[in-house]
């Protein structure tokens, strides 16, 4: 099995939607947090990013901005996840020589092509199951995509999203990925700090496994 950990991403990688979910979650003992900041103005980013790495540095976890590239850079976060759009509109060279670490979206032959053509640090492959969190226009990718895709980028992470829950997610794993991105499942919960909690003993019977072999 491979190393979950590779690029600083753990096997159960959250996405939340602000800072206060982001700090209400990390503490819990997250690893791997992605904030996905929708429709806000560039000095409330700005805000969200430097409260959220005020907490994941206190508590030992790596911070993924979504698209936000430019304060990103501005408040020195590590890593930049870009949907295809974003990539397309998006400095390269700017968050490069910044030092920031890359993860892209795909969905598609395509897709995969163009981010494999900007050297990322990860890919990200979904919807792997049915989602209801939004619309999508791509089917369900299936289990046997994540391995044709694991193929393809070699040793480069790959994060698999889309309408993953603990019981589906070993299954995942052995197909190829590295780590499963999970917004849904924990947002929806009764109780999402529980939810979580289920989440974050799940992976860490996913680095056990993986220091085994």
């Amino acid at each position: 099995m491979s190393d979950v950990l590779a690029g600083g991403i753990d096997a159960f990688y959250p996405i939340v939607p602000d800072a206060d979910w982001l700090a209400r979650l990390v503490p819990l003992g997250v690893r791997t947090v992605q904030l996905r900041i929708k429709d806000a103005p560039s000095d409330d980013v700005r805000r969200q990013i430097a409260a959220s790495l005020e907490v994941t540095k206190a508590c030992g976890c790596q911070l993924v901005v979504n698209d936000f590239w430019r304060e990103a850079i501005a408040e020195g976060a590590d890593y930049i996840h870009l949907g295809q759009e974003d990539l397309a509109a998006a400095d390269i060279g700017a968050i490069k020589a910044a030092g920031l670490r890359l993860g892209v979206s795909t969905h598609s032959e395509e897709e995969l092509a163009t981010a494999l053509a900007v050297a990322p640090d990860y890919v990200a492959l979904g919807p792997v199951y049915e989602t209801k969190l939004k619309a999508m226009r791509w089917a369900p990718q299936g289990l046997s995509r994540i391995g044709e895709w694991k193929s393809r980028i070699g040793a480069l992470p790959l994060i698999a999203i889309g309408g993953i829950t603990p019981e589906r997610a070993d299954a995942v794993i052995n197909a190829g990925a590295q780590s499963v991105a999970v917004i849904t499942d924990f947002m929806t919960a009764p109780d999402p700090e529980a939810r979580i909690g289920v989440w974050l003993q799940w992976a860490a019977q996913i680095r056990t496994k993986s220091a085994v072999f």
